[in-house]
């Protein structure tokens, strides 16, 4: 008796999921930076105030927003060609620029010493990590 009877195999399943939360993860914060925009901004004007980064704040909100932006697109894509029994490249390239945009934020906040704003992005990192390795199984190295 097949216990997942769909008809998709379980490692598609687990690719589709990872790129879904992955998506709604960026979508949503990307779309957040965008439609608040001067909210964003001044609360980051803040954090980063007494940072060496305090005069990158503009620069920075942008490169994070585009980051998310194309994070976010590139896995809702990525999760639909995989349901439509596609290819995974473009899920797992929304996996990489994802964890691209974890590791702006993460050193973000370390150098703002908010270490455990730091330590909450470490699980949303992990998961990028696995979606890399899902969307890439049994794809050669390049």
């Amino acid at each position: 008796m097949d216990l997942l009877p769909l008809p998709f195999s379980t490692l598609q399943v687990m690719q589709v999921l990872a790129a879904l939360v992955l998506a709604i993860l960026f979508l949503q914060s990307s779309l957040d930076k965008v439609i608040d925009r001067q909210g964003n901004l001044e609360y980051l004007t803040g954090h980063f105030a007494k940072s060496p980064l305090a005069k990158t704040v503009g620069p920075m909100f942008l490169v994070i927003t585009l980051l998310e932006l194309a994070a976010g697109a590139l896995n809702g894509i990525g999760a639909i060609l995989v349901l439509m029994g596609g290819s995974t490249l473009i899920a797992l390239w929304g996996a990489v620029i994802a964890g691209v945009a974890l590791s702006a934020l993460f050193f973000g906040q370390r150098v703002a010493k908010d270490y455990a704003g730091a330590a909450t992005l470490v699980p949303y990192f992990l998961l990028a990590l696995a979606a890399m390795w899902l969307q890439g199984v049994g794809r050669p190295a390049v």
